[in-house]
């Protein structure tokens, strides 16, 4: 596969995107369908690095996006929660910084403008959901355990009005033991797409926690646990997820 860091601007701030190419083919020359990813808390780190590559295994052009800016990725959790913080309270900066990050992937050579979706883990989940409701002009997006409410802990977001006529679809892959988000929370989010209009879909894991697709998440008293069942099951999902609203027969040879 072919790898390639390019830099973009918001404002007067820099923002670096990871791009991955499937393998044996020029990007420039041959149009595909291309897959944002927004990382978690931590940054863009090699967790989410490693899903654009699995992205690009499938055949679709993977692009990690920077939520942080500089490519930053947080050395703790406390300086995680720091950098998170400011996006998770202002929705509104934090569409401004996914749809930057959208244009970006829009605009290389090598991808198909008809064929864009995105994929996100925790707060990446919420990142694309909130991509999805600016009303970009996407065809799908996949939350992997993304935050889901508009409070955590002591943080209450200032959320932006839902865009009008969304186009995308949604896909939200969730563990039933996800203590970051509540039934209510839940409930009040898919009232919100119906209302809307949005045609969204909701698989529910059980047995399952937070962060259950990565494999590093071993911490049960937080409720941070990997299952590769679920992890599975969820990827899977995915791939369905998008090759139908690519319109395709299945996903491109490799």
């Amino acid at each position: 596969m072919q790898h390639e860091t390019t830099t973009y601007k918001i404002d007067d701030q820099s923002f670096k995107g990871y791009w991955v190419f499937p393998k044996g083919e020029n990007p420039q020359l041959q149009k595909r369908p291309a897959i944002l990813i927004a990382h978690a808390w931590m940054g863009q780190d090699h967790f989410v690095k490693q899903k654009a590559e699995e992205i690009a295994q499938l055949g679709y052009i993977g692009f990690a996006a920077d939520m942080y800016g500089d490519g930053k990725v947080a050395t703790n959790e406390k300086e995680a929660g720091n950098l998170m913080a400011p996006l998770f309270k202002d929705r509104s900066l934090l569409q401004k910084r996914i749809k930057a990050a959208f244009d970006h992937m829009r605009e290389h050579p090598g991808v198909d403008q008809n064929k864009m979706g995105a994929i996100g883990f925790c707060f990446g989940g919420l990142t694309v959901i909130e991509l999805l409701r600016s009303g970009a002009d996407i065809k799908g997006v996949v939350s992997f355990h993304g935050v889901l409410g508009d409070k955590l802990g002591d943080l209450q977001a200032k959320t932006v009005p839902i865009a009008s006529s969304i186009k995308g679809s949604l896909l939200i892959l969730h563990g039933f033991d996800d203590p970051l988000d509540s039934s209510e929370e839940i409930a009040k989010k898919q009232k919100e797409f119906n209302s809307a209009g949005i045609d969204w879909q909701m698989n529910i894991y059980g047995h399952t926690a937070h962060a259950f697709t990565n494999p590093e998440a071993h911490d049960k008293s937080k409720g941070l646990n990997y299952n590769p069942q679920s992890a599975m099951r969820a990827w899977w999902s995915m791939i369905h997820f998008f090759s139908e609203r690519f319109g395709l027969a299945r996903v491109y040879d490799l």
